[in-house]
């Protein structure tokens, strides 16, 4: 969301009050182009940041003891880096899945349950009809990106807690890496 509020974003106001945040146990993935452009931005500010990256099934960013994404400031409740920060960071609450029956990336809204700024944006139909628009070019962009292996890990992630509320056809070269016919 771009909407300034007396210099905070919309959803600052909303997400600075979480005591359960997306930035806990999140494991944003990230593309090599992603992780060139977090290394280059944390070197540019001088953020004192030893290790930013973890690499399992794949790359994303690293963690604290506690889950806790290395780049968000547990004392001012921002991201360190949030003008590059990674496409679901971007994207969310919206998180995607790929349909290979109907070749489609299916975008989801996190439940209230688990996300207050899905209730904000729920409730006004312009904002989430505005967010929806930015989720669906960074998760597009990411899943673009990925390799085939990253993307197959990050699919067998469930989100049971999230509902449909979209979907866009799949670029060709995503279909061809996933082997999808």
């Amino acid at each position: 969301m771009t909407e300034d509020n007396n210099g905070k974003t919309y959803s600052f106001d909303t997400c600075s009050e979480c005591k359960l945040h997306c930035c806990q146990n999140a494991n944003p993935p990230l593309t090599f182009n992603r992780k060139k452009t977090l290394s280059n931005y944390v070197v540019s500010q001088k953020i004192p940041l030893q290790s930013l990256f973890a690499e399992e099934e794949y790359s994303h960013s690293a963690a604290d003891a506690d889950g806790i994404c290395v780049f968000y400031n547990k004392e001012t409740k921002k991201c360190r880096v949030h003008q590059v920060k990674p496409e679901t960071c971007r994207a969310g609450p919206v998180t995607f899945d790929i349909n290979p029956q109907t070749r489609k990336v299916e975008f989801f809204l996190k439940k209230t349950e688990i996300c207050a700024l899905s209730q904000e944006l729920y409730v006004d139909e312009k904002r989430l009809n505005a967010h929806l628009e930015i989720a669906k070019a960074e998760i597009l962009r990411l899943i673009c990106q990925l390799d085939a292996k990253a993307l197959r890990a990050i699919l067998k992630i469930s989100e049971p807690q999230t509902f449909k509320i979209g979907e866009n056809e799949l670029p060709t070269d995503v279909l061809l890496k996933l082997g999808i016919e």
